[in-house]
């Protein structure tokens, strides 16, 4: 890394940030898991096998969500607020919040229901329909999701400069990956972060680029960073995530019927353990991964656009307006980050 791509201060910054909420991920996973714990304790009756199919994992997700508030006010807002980065309201990250909840429970449940169905209709097999139904079902919400949950959160509206989203366009076509809408989020709202992503399959498929980074990157730097997202349309990383995701609900499905056999209503607190405790294995495997498919989308940025000046800049930019951590602790590297850190990233285009 040159010296001139980060100051001591922008490290120092970066650590002073990141350090309290990586202890911040640990204390809120020994919450989860701990409230999971004591709901296998409780008992409810009169409520028949599906209606106590739905409101085990209302009860019990309602429940994570209270105990893990008011860290999640601390990491999400407070923080947040304190290192320049949120533009939210109280009320507004409340009603983010509950919004979120709110899917997460419906989904839950509705999931939940039709596993205990499935394991009455077939006691001794009903893991074949389970496994097929929920990889459908995460399928289905890769097309689904951009078009139905993301715009609770966000506004998107059509990039108005003509000449720029027509360039944009070129660029998706000299991928070899074109898109028909490349879309602005009103992410400034919520936030100072700049951020791009791809998003969607088949007739959903769109490139979202947040009105902060619109606002902030130059138009070489802006042209780099949706080649980097078109790189991971172009490798099909998008699609590739969703079958890796529909051979996880697979694996779930296995693991729930070798541990709890034919799934009873309040099976959902052991159920959610079993699940956390999958998700941990796999963080390791499914970290690596995202950073191999991100170095891919850097190289493909750079072969798209063959700017290193702009990679150069528009990466620096990022990771300063981003805070993103310069040097993080091996086990939070290998562990959580998705993504190369920034003197990775800039090693690796100037090599």
């Amino acid at each position: 890394m040159s010296l001139l791509d980060f100051s001591q201060e922008d490290h120092d910054r970066a650590a002073r940030y990141h350090r309290p909420l990586y202890v911040a991920a640990a204390i809120r996973l020994l919450i989860v898991v701990a409230v999971f714990g004591a709901f296998t304790r409780l008992s409810l009756g009169g409520l028949g096998r599906f209606g106590a199919a739905a409101v085990w994992p209302v009860i019990v997700l309602a429940g994570v969500a209270v105990a893990c508030l008011p860290l999640d006010l601390w990491r999400g807002l407070v923080r947040e607020r304190r290192f320049g980065l949120s533009t939210q309201t109280l009320r507004g990250w409340l009603a983010d919040w509950a919004k979120g909840e709110a899917i997460e429970l419906v989904l839950a449940a509705g999931v939940w229901v039709a596993a205990v169905g499935l394991a009455r209709a077939f006691p001794r097999w009903w893991p074949l329909p389970a496994a097929a139904a929920l990889a459908l079902f995460v399928l289905l919400m890769s097309f689904v999701a951009p078009v139905v949950l993301e715009p609770l959160f966000n506004r998107f509206r059509p990039l108005e400069d003509e000449r720029l989203a027509g360039e944009l366009r070129a660029l998706a076509e000299r991928a070899g990956v074109p898109v028909r809408d490349v879309l602005v989020a009103d992410a400034s709202r919520r936030t100072r972060r700049t951020n791009a992503y791809v998003s969607g399959l088949g007739p959903t498929r769109r490139v979202v680029v947040w009105d902060t980074l619109l606002a902030e990157a130059s138009e070489p730097e802006l042209k780099l960073i949706v080649a980097h997202e078109l790189g991971h349309r172009r490798d099909r990383h998008v699609l590739k995530g969703t079958l890796l995701g529909m051979g996880g609900s697979i694996v779930v499905v296995l693991v729930l019927w070798a541990v709890l056999g034919s799934l009873q209503p309040r099976d959902f607190p052991y159920a959610a353990l079993l699940v956390t405790g999958i998700e941990i294995a796999g963080l390791p495997a499914i970290s690596w991964l995202s950073r191999r498919w991100e170095r891919a989308a850097d190289r493909s940025s750079l072969e798209l656009t063959r700017d290193l000046d702009a990679f150069v800049g528009a990466h620096v930019a990022l990771a300063r307006k981003n805070l993103s951590d310069l040097d993080p602790p091996r086990l939070a590297y290998l562990m959580l980050f998705t993504h190369p850190t920034p003197p990775e990233r800039l090693a690796l285009a100037r090599a």
